[in-house]
């Protein structure tokens, strides 16, 4: 009788099995590109400034003041995510799969994509006014509605709401109703979306993930296109959700909006980096209030410890307390890239302001005028003709002894005259505030710095998951 061979021997089709399968999931950086979504026409720059400044508004008064802007109908439950960004990345959804343009929101946990033949949207935004491309779930052989008692109707509906909503069940029984989770409603600063909560096979380049938990609207109200993919804080978000240690984007210069040809990028499970790749870094900070209040908003955000903030290399005068999370919410700094100028409350703001109408005195005069057009302050006028401009670089200082010096096209927007050819006739700081849109307060709630992506242009911001801490270096963000 011939000797039996060892053990192992005898486990090595399975540890060779296990290897592959292993190999196979494992996690490695996909670079997907992420590019600006057009904005619309606007023929003379201050209107589309103005817009900006307006929209940048309306999503800091929301970041800030999350449930003021809800409004529940008796047949939903209102969520608190925020008004979107516009940079946008391809993902694919169900079986066969179906792709889609998500817009990529660190400010928002839920991701959700237009929804049926029948979906519905109302002022909607379309890239060159083309028909709105929907998730089609009758297409799917994946697809199923997440049921009323399943946990992940937690991520959405508070357990008070879904008490009185769900049908209970003394004990497991086949006669024990199943029923949907209720649908939802997000609130936006400047709309809405409405629809049903889904289980569906999401994917990117060559991987896929089942039971992934999507948001199938149904009716939108002046939203993007596409949906939005919330990458912010929390178990519902897309990185909790694929499990992601890290994840890294790239923005274009606002140079390139009217141009679809060129992008940036979004990497998700890029490789660990560090100072020695030139990457300054700063930890992600918690704010109290968030952990105190169950479904708070503020948990979604990334707050960062910002500790000044100069303005010609001299250190504004701004109340320290204002850039540290209170007990209650109030104040600290969160990173955004939804929002595009960067939103300062006003006792943040109104030193760095003072600090540069002191540091340009004399040099150039303030233009009330294009402050008018803009909705942004402080604006000066050029001389005529000008081509070298000397303005104050402004500085971000961090926890951890982390810069942004930022370049001057990433603070300051030249505007010219109606004649397109013309030399510059001012330049307006891309920062807005509670002044910023008359008649409005954000006064005393929520961050008290968003900083916004027209700042983080043509920056690698790197999101470390991992080890709670953001990173950023600055660099070209084309990847054509």
């Amino acid at each position: 009788m011939p000797p039996s061979p060892p053990p192992l021997l005898l486990l090595l089709p399975f540890l060779l099995h296990f290897l592959l399968h292993f190999l196979s999931a494992a996690s490695y950086p996909i670079s997907l590109p992420l590019r600006r979504t057009p904005l619309p026409p606007h023929p003379d720059p201050r209107h589309r400034l103005a817009a900006l400044a307006s929209a940048s508004y309306l999503r800091a008064s929301l970041l800030r003041n999350p449930r003021r802007h809800s409004s529940p109908t008796p047949s939903t439950s209102p969520l608190f995510p925020h008004s979107y960004g516009g940079y946008s990345f391809g993902l694919t959804f169900g079986t066969p799969p179906q792709e889609l343009q998500l817009l990529l929101d660190t400010g928002s946990h839920i991701t959700w994509v237009p929804c049926t033949a029948s979906y519905q949207c109302r002022s909607c935004s379309s890239p060159s006014g083309n028909t709105i491309i929907v998730f089609l779930p009758r297409s799917s052989s994946s697809v199923a509605l997440v049921g009323c008692r399943n946990p992940r109707c937690l991520w959405i509906h508070s357990a008070d709401f879904l008490r009185s909503r769900c049908p209970s069940c003394n004990n497991a029984t086949s006669d024990c109703p199943v029923s949907a989770c209720p649908p939802y409603s997000l609130i936006y600063g400047s709309g809405s979306t409405a629809g049903l909560v889904m289980l569906e096979t999401m994917g990117f380049s060559d991987r896929t993930f089942p039971n992934f938990t999507v948001g199938c609207s149904i009716f939108s109200e002046r939203q993007p296109s596409g949906g939005i993919a919330g990458f912010g804080r929390g178990a519902p978000s897309l990185p909790s959700q694929i499990g992601l240690k890290r994840f890294s984007y790239c923005l274009i210069s606002r140079r390139y909006d009217d141009d679809a040809s060129e992008s940036g990028s979004i990497v998700l499970d890029p490789p660990k980096e560090d100072s020695s790749n030139g990457l300054s870094s700063t930890p992600f900070l918690n704010n109290s209030a968030a952990g105190a209040v169950e479904g708070s908003p503020f948990s979604v955000y990334y707050y960062v410890g910002l500790r000044e903030i100069a303005v010609g290399g001299k250190k504004a005068k701004i109340p320290y307390s204002a850039l540290v999370p209170s007990p209650t919410g109030e104040g600290g700094v969160i990173v955004d890239s939804g929002t595009t100028f960067t939103y300062m409350a006003s006792n943040v703001f109104d030193p760095v302001l003072a600090a540069f109408v002191d540091r340009v005195a004399g040099r150039y005069n303030r233009s009330n005028a294009l402050e008018d057009q803009t909705g942004l302050r402080p604006c000066f006028a050029l001389p005529p003709h000008a081509t070298d401009v000397e303005l104050p670089e402004l500085t971000f200082r961090f926890k951890g002894g982390a810069e942004m010096r930022l370049p001057l096209e990433n603070y300051f927007a030249f505007v010219n005259d109606d004649d397109a050819s013309a030399a510059a006739a001012g330049v307006c700081l891309t920062i807005i505030s509670d002044g910023n849109d008359v008649g409005t307060s954000n006064a005393g709630s929520g961050p008290a710095v968003i900083l916004g992506n027209f700042q983080q242009q043509n920056y690698l911001m790197v999101y470390d998951l991992e080890r709670g801490r953001l990173g950023f270096r600055r660099q070209s963000c084309l990847s054509n």
